[in-house]
């Protein structure tokens, strides 16, 4: 199983996320651990090779996790925040990009 490695506040943010989306990110994060696919996901390739983003909705809105397992040693949690609207916002974008050439 690889090691969850968080870059930045995401671990932070992923904590802010109401308990049962906080729950569902843990469920589908681990699932990537173990080298399966998220319940639900896209390709983000605009961010960087291998980046996906899983996403999370129930009654309280939306949540994004983006991640990238490509790597051997770790799953690389970029980002998580929650949706206020349709599109992905340029900031969220960034941030993840900006994660991503960290590594």
């Amino acid at each position: 199983m690889k090691r969850l490695e968080f870059l930045g506040d995401a671990r932070d943010e992923l904590r802010r996320f109401p308990e049962n989306q906080r729950r569902e990110a843990g469920v589908q994060l681990h699932k990537v651990q173990l080298g399966f696919e998220p319940s639900d996901w896209k390709p983000m390739p605009g961010i960087g090779a291998g980046v996906r983003e899983i996403r999370i909705r129930d009654e309280h809105g939306a949540c994004r996790v983006m991640y990238v397992a490509s790597f051997e040693e770790a799953v690389y949690v970029l980002h998580a925040f929650q949706k206020k609207s349709q599109q992905t916002s340029k900031r969220d974008i960034e941030v993840a990009a900006t994660r991503f050439k960290q590594i």
